[in-house]
C-alpha cells in the first residue's frame, strides 16, 4: 500500500501568498528570485512557486537569534 504524500508539505505557494505570509512586496521576491537571495522556487510555466517545506527551512535559518549551521 502506497503512503500518502503529506499535503501541507507538499504545497507550493504562489507568489502573492509568500508576499502575504511576509508582509512584502512581489516585487522583493522577483528581486530576491533574481539575485538567488530567498527560498527556492519553482518555475511551473510562465508561474512561480515556493515549496512550502523550503520556505518553513529558510524561516528557519534566518530567524533572528538563531543559530547558523
Amino acid at each position: 500500500m502506497r503512503k500518502q504524500p503529506d499535503i501541507e508539505v507538499d504545497r507550493l505557494l504562489t507568489q502573492r501568498e509568500l508576499a502575504e505570509r511576509w508582509s512584502c512586496s512581489k516585487r522583493t521576491l522577483q528581486r530576491w528570485r533574481a539575485s538567488d537571495d530567498g527560498p527556492s522556487f519553482v518555475r511551473l510555466g510562465r508561474g512561480v512557486r515556493y515549496p512550502l517545506a523550503d520556505v518553513v527551512i529558510f524561516e528557519q535559518r534566518n530567524r533572528n537569534g538563531s543559530r547558523q549551521q
